[in-house]
C-alpha cells in the first residue's frame, strides 16, 4: 500500500531530506511530488518554504495485498518453520558488523536472511546460493547465485520482487530495529534500471518533439521511481503516476514551464 507524508524545507532538496530522515528511508525507496517550490521573496519578505509530498510503499501491507498474486503465490511456498524461526530469533544487533561491500557479512540479521531464503529456495526447487553483503548500515544486499535463475526473476522481475518483499517481511516482522533487504539475481536490477532510463529519455524526447503526453506500460513502484528520477530534470516534461496497482502507470506530460511534478 502506498502512503505519503508532506514535508517542508528551505528548498526542495532539504524538504525531501527531512522527509527521508523522518521515514528512515533512502531516496530510491520513495517518489517525490513537488507541491510548492521555495520562494525567496524580497529582502526576506514574502518568502515561503518548499513543500513536497513523499510517497512510499509500506512493506508489511504490500505482502498481504490481494492485488499482488505473485507475492501470495510465493508466500504459500514459504515453510512455516522458516518464518517462525526468523521471528523467534532475538533482535539484538551484533556489534561487530562488516561495512565492506566486497566481503560477505555474517551478523545476526544476515543469518536470519540466509535461513529464510534457504527454506524458500528449497520450496521453489532452486539450488541458488545465497550471498549476503552489507554495503551500508542497515542495508543488506542479497545476491542469488547460480545457473538458470530465470524462474527466480520472473516476468519483468515480478518473482524477484516477491522474494524481496517476503524476505523484508520475515526479517522485520515484529522487530524494533528494521533493516532494508535488497535481493538481486544475475544483475537483473542494474540491467533493468539501465533499460528503463533509456526508455524514459527516448519517450521524453518524443513528448517534446510531438508536444503530446505519452503513457507507459504498467510498472511496479520501483520501476516508476526510476522513470520519475530519470526525467526529473529533463526540460519540457513532467511525470505523474495514474491508476491503481497492479496497473499503475507513468504518464510523461509535455510541459512548457520548468516545473516538474512526480508521484
Amino acid at each position: 500500500m502506498m502512503k505519503f507524508i508532506e514535508m517542508t524545507g528551505k528548498n526542495e532538496d532539504e524538504a525531501v531530506a527531512n522527509a527521508l530522515r523522518q521515514l528512515g528511508l533512502d531516496r530510491d525507496d520513495v517518489s517525490v511530488e513537488i507541491i510548492e517550490r521555495a520562494k525567496s521573496g524580497f529582502l526576506g519578505i514574502g518568502s515561503s518554504p518548499a513543500r513536497v509530498r513523499v510517497s512510499y510503499e509500506a512493506p508489511d501491507e504490500v505482502v498481504e495485498k490481494e492485488s499482488a498474486p505473485v507475492v501470495e503465490k510465493a508466500k504459500e511456498k514459504v515453510p512455516a518453520t522458516a518464518v517462525e524461526k526468523t521471528a523467534a530469533v532475538e533482535r539484538k544487533e551484533s556489534s561487530a558488523v562488516s561495512k565492506t561491500s566486497d566481503e560477505q557479512v555474517h551478523d545476526e540479521k544476515s543469518e536470519q536472511i540466509r535461513t529464510f531464503l534457504k527454506g524458500l529456495m528449497e520450496h521453489m526447487d532452486s539450488k541458488a546460493d545465497i550471498e549476503v553483503y552489507l554495503p551500508e548500515e542497515d542495508h543488506y544486499k542479497v545476491l542469488l547465485v547460480g545457473d538458470h535463475l530465470g524462474q527466480l526473476i520472473g516476468r519483468r522481475g515480478e518473482t524477484l520482487d516477491a522474494i524481496q518483499q517476503l524476505a523484508n517481511y520475515a526479517v522485520n516482522h515484529g522487530a524494533e530495529h528494521r533493516v532494508r533487504i535488497h535481493v538481486d539475481a544475475e544483475n537483473y536490477r542494474a540491467k533493468r534500471e539501465q533499460t528503463l532510463e533509456a526508455l524514459a529519455n527516448k519517450v521524453a524526447g518524443k513528448v517534446v518533439r510531438l508536444r503530446r503526453n505519452v503513457t507507459l506500460e504498467p510498472m511496479n513502484a520501483y520501476e516508476r521511481h526510476v522513470i520519475h528520477s530519470a526525467l526529473q530534470d529533463y526540460p519540457g516534461v513532467s511525470t505523474a503516476s495514474i491508476g491503481t496497482e497492479p496497473n499503475r502507470r507513468v504518464v510523461v506530460h509535455y510541459e512548457r514551464s520548468a516545473n516538474s511534478r512526480n508521484s
